[in-house]
């Protein structure tokens, strides 16, 4: 009661707030994907800007997204160019050392002949721009840490180690985030523990503000069959492809069930890209299951719902690590927002989110991956339960629940004159 209470306080004091904040201006700072196409922070920005705030992005380059200026839906964009793809430790740290330089003085640029901004909003990883709002909050800037991801547990994930120099150095790195910020974002509780835990951070200071589809970005369309090429079931998967994102399991489920077992009927769709998809072509390749497999690369919002609308079942084949386990993965949202069957690994917060929208595959085994994609493919009925359950699922998890848990966050940040709510409230579905 007392949520559904906040919800209609918010959209009630909607013209009130935008009137109130509309002299406030966010700098937001993402150095994993370029936006729009980082969706998370476009849908915080777009948010932000029709709450009132004048909001400036700066982000990496990418292929699609090119210019370097540019101004989106009121939203001004400074993109910079990346001199290489990192792969390896050093390279990661040139990287770091590259996007922070750039960020710095583009940020002296948005300050000086840009709209300027009061609060800089840094989404992680990684965890370097702590030092960079240390620095403004010097001129009176506010910082505002989103952790999107668990640096420490990815590290660990991607390279099969825990513990040593680097370890020690991303969780010191997050922890001066954390100590920085005067207000902290979080994905989900596994998140919120965190940063309350390890990162010191007052239960207060933390918001929980959920990743979930925006109904105004994608859109159901009618399934279009030539997208099968010729095949009877589409298997989707769709987000980023890094060495930690679990690709190559499916690759393989693929080549059980195709090379294996000998099925013809599946087509397998990779929609994204990362730095490790030339990677995993090349796998596919070499497993024999290329001709199966078809690679979009970065494709837009019309092009994700064409193929989404259009699959008969979706998966999520992160496997199972300390940072897969606390990780919300949008890819799970945008599935059930079409109304896909899931196949995904047993992890803690794929089973919170999707719950009877999935079959859930003991961690890392994609020989049972592949047969209960078989099983499922094998059972229409199912699958059209499980996707009824995926809507009716989703429609607590959309985006727009998620928007004044966003703005009371800001709120916070720059000390309204109404009270912080109390965290029973800011603890959304």
């Amino acid at each position: 009661m007392i949520r559904n209470n906040f919800h209609a306080t918010a959209a009630e004091n909607s013209g009130t707030r935008r009137e109130a904040v509309c002299s406030r201006r966010v700098l937001i700072i993402v150095q994993d994907l370029p936006v729009p196409y980082d969706r998370r922070t476009w849908l915080e920005a777009t948010t932000l800007r029709r709450a009132g705030y004048i909001v400036s992005v700066i982000c990496p380059k990418a292929e699609g997204f090119e210019s370097s200026r540019e101004t989106i839906d009121d939203i001004d964009i400074y993109r910079y160019s990346m001199p290489f793809e990192a792969k390896g430790v050093l390279s990661y740290l040139a990287e770091f050392a590259w996007c922070f330089i750039r960020s710095s003085f583009l940020s002296l640029r948005v300050q000086v002949f840009g709209r300027g901004f009061d609060a800089i909003h840094s989404c992680n990883p990684p965890e370097t721009y702590w030092l960079l709002a240390l620095g403004w909050r010097l001129f009176g800037k506010r910082f505002l840490f989103d952790h999107h991801d668990l640096s420490p547990e990815m590290y660990e994930a991607k390279y099969r180690k825990r513990g040593g120099l680097l370890y020690r150095a991303l969780l010191w790195l997050e922890k001066m985030s954390f100590a920085t910020a005067q207000t902290t974002i979080a994905t989900n509780e596994s998140y919120k523990e965190i940063a309350c835990g390890r990162g010191g951070v007052p239960d207060e200071n933390v918001f929980i503000v959920r990743s979930g589809p925006d109904p105004t970005r994608f859109r159901v369309v009618e399934p279009d069959p030539s997208l099968k090429q010729g095949r009877r079931f589409l298997c989707s998967y769709l987000g980023k492809m890094c060495e930690q994102d679990g690709v190559d399991y499916l690759v393989r489920a693929a080549k059980i069930l195709c090379v294996d077992r000998g099925r013809s009927d599946i087509l397998f769709v990779f929609m994204g890209g990362g730095p490790a998809q030339p990677d995993i072509m090349r796998y596919a390749e070499d497993l024999g299951v290329s001709k199966y497999c078809h690679f979009t690369g970065y494709i837009s919002d019309e092009e994700i719902s064409r193929y989404l609308s259009t699959t008969d079942l979706a998966i999520d084949p992160d496997p199972k690590t300390t940072w897969s386990d606390k990780s919300t993965m949008n890819k799970i949202m945008d599935y059930m927002f079409f109304g896909c069957p899931i196949v995904a690994f047993d992890l803690r917060e794929n089973r919170f989110s999707a719950q009877d929208a999935a079959v859930y595959v003991t961690p890392n085994s994609e020989e049972e991956m592949a047969t209960k994609i078989e099983n499922l493919l094998a059972d229409e009925n199912r699958r059209r339960h499980m996707g009824e359950c995926g809507k009716a699922r989703v429609s607590a998890l959309l985006w727009e629940n998620s928007v004044p848990y966003l703005l009371s966050a800001y709120e916070y940040l720059f000390e309204a004159k109404t009270q912080p709510l109390e965290q029973a409230n800011r603890t959304p579905l």
